[in-house]
């Protein structure tokens, strides 16, 4: 009888391991280990096997060191991300980024053909790159690979311990690879116009799959559930007998409906209930205090009601004003509540369930048979319009959305969502955005990069020394000056918001 294949994890990865052997844990959830050991595995075998067999075709140690190195990091990365305070990342920092990307762009859009883009010859991304510049990026949304070589690099160094740094051969090799999947793969996907739309529309319409079904109301029947009418025969004539009959029939169907909705009641109580005491008794992860600055009072709530606010001009017309205000007055007098309401949301969101099946996606989607798939084909101009119309045309199921959706959006509402997505229709701006949120998210994550780089040298040396040694490496340390710019521009827009 033939031995069992070993899985792709063991074979490549640790072929020292004893078959039937568990693998090492990477992260808290076994399920999320063997899925990342998984995608580990299968983008060694994609991207490093095929030239590195012509180089050494009878090395057998050379993946399972490189594993071990990622390894490493993943578990440095989980850590950094179990410690970091979630909830400022994105109820605070990252609504507070993506309103000012809105209001920059439209900044630029009015100054085109005007004295300020000099007469018109300035085009809207280089206008929008004078009002966010960015070491990284140019005008035309072109990146600097070296400023992410640095990042990447001091990454692995804060992550990897000292005997794993100082080889260069394999630092530069695991630096290329990670390079190569950001900057030609990820980040000029992602900030495709036409991506970010059809993501939209997606997410979208999963949501209205996963919704239950609204039910609707029959006069002719007073029930509020949907069934399939039987057909109908012609009505005898009335009589005593039938209208005693159909008085029976209403008033079992009005029970049935308020019986109906008094379980409905007594389960939203329940649950409401529920919710509240495990909200009192949820506290969020405090900030790191030796490296990140002192926060402003949380108010999460206020972000993301103005970055909603600046997304669908809520300013701009009277009814939705009213009800932006109302929402204000509202969570001003909630702020206690619900700045442990939104917290505990967000992180039964970021549930591992959540996290291990965005893996699974992930691993199908770069993966589909074990190896990568086929590039994707760019949709046609057409099919970028027609996507970005059915975006604009969608509308949310049910009464209340109905009602409330003139009232947020207007009497045009189409017109109100073209103009929310006209500032992610530019890819160059999109690409100032993404850079914006990787230096926040890195910046939680490693906020060494926040600390000026005579911090970095050893305490035996003094001030003078430290200074002249960091300006001697300024290039090396190009992504902590932009991170400690980053997030004073965070905080200031933050700091705005709240006032």
């Amino acid at each position: 009888m033939p031995a069992p294949s070993r899985p792709l994890a063991h074979r490549l990865l640790l072929p020292a391991l004893p078959p039937g052997a568990a693998l090492p844990p990477l992260v808290a959830d076994a399920e999320l280990s063997a899925e990342l050991y998984d995608c580990i595995a299968l983008g060694l075998r994609a991207f490093v096997v095929p030239w590195w067999s012509k180089i050494s075709r009878y090395d057998r140690q050379f993946l399972p060191q490189i594993s071990h190195v990622l390894a490493t990091v993943v578990r440095q990365f989980d850590a950094r991300i179990r410690a970091a305070p979630l909830p400022d990342l994105f109820l605070r920092h990252a609504p507070a980024l993506l309103t000012q990307h809105y209001r920059d762009y439209r900044n630029a859009h009015h100054k085109l053909s005007t004295s300020y883009a000099s007469g018109g010859a300035a085009s809207l991304p280089q206008l929008f790159h004078q009002l966010q510049p960015h070491m990284a990026v140019s005008a035309d949304g072109r990146l600097d690979t070296e400023y992410f070589r640095h990042l990447v690099d001091h990454i692995l160094k804060v992550c990897l311990p000292p005997e794993d740094y100082q080889p260069d051969a394999e630092r530069f090799i695991l630096r290329e690879i990670l390079l190569k999947v950001l900057l030609n793969d990820l980040i000029p996907k992602i900030t495709q116009p036409w991506f970010i739309q059809k993501s939209i529309l997606d997410l979208l319409q999963l949501h209205d799959q996963a919704s239950p079904r609204l039910v609707t109301y029959h006069p002719s029947s007073y029930l509020f559930f949907q069934s399939p009418e039987p057909p109908r025969c012609p009505s005898p004539p009335s009589s005593n007998g039938s209208s005693f009959h159909t008085i029976i029939v209403l008033v079992l169907s009005a029970i049935q409906v308020v019986s109906g909705a008094c379980l409905a009641l007594i389960t939203a109580y329940k649950q409401t209930l529920s919710t509240i005491k495990r909200v009192n008794k949820f506290h969020p992860t405090p900030p790191h205090p030796a490296f990140l600055p002192a926060s402003p009072p949380q108010h999460y709530a206020d972000p993301p009601l103005t970055m909603l606010a600046e997304i669908f001009t809520l300013h701009q017309r009277t009814a939705s004003t009213i009800l932006l205000t109302t929402a204000h007055l509202v969570t001003d007098f909630s702020t206690s509540f619900l700045d442990r309401l939104l917290p505990h949301l967000l992180k039964h969101q970021l549930s591992p369930a959540f996290i291990l099946s965005t893996t699974r996606t992930a691993k199908r989607t770069f993966f589909p048979n074990g190896y990568p798939g086929p590039p994707a084909i760019e949709p046609t101009p057409e099919e970028q319009a027609e996507i970005r119309a059915r975006l604009i045309a969608w509308r949310p199921s049910g009464a209340l959305a109905s009602r409330l959706l003139p009232l947020l959006l207007g009497p045009g509402p189409s017109q109100t969502l073209d103009a929310a997505l006209d500032p992610l229709s530019s890819a160059p701006c999109n690409v100032h955005l993404v850079l914006f949120l990787l230096d926040l998210v890195l910046l939680e994550l490693f906020p060494e990069l926040a600390l000026p780089p005579s911090t970095n040298e050893t305490q035996s040396q003094n001030q003078s020394q430290g200074t002249q040694s960091a300006a001697g490496r300024g290039s090396s340390v190009s992504g902590a000056s932009v991170s400690v710019g980053t997030r004073r521009d965070v905080d200031s827009v933050a700091g705005s918001e709240m006032s």
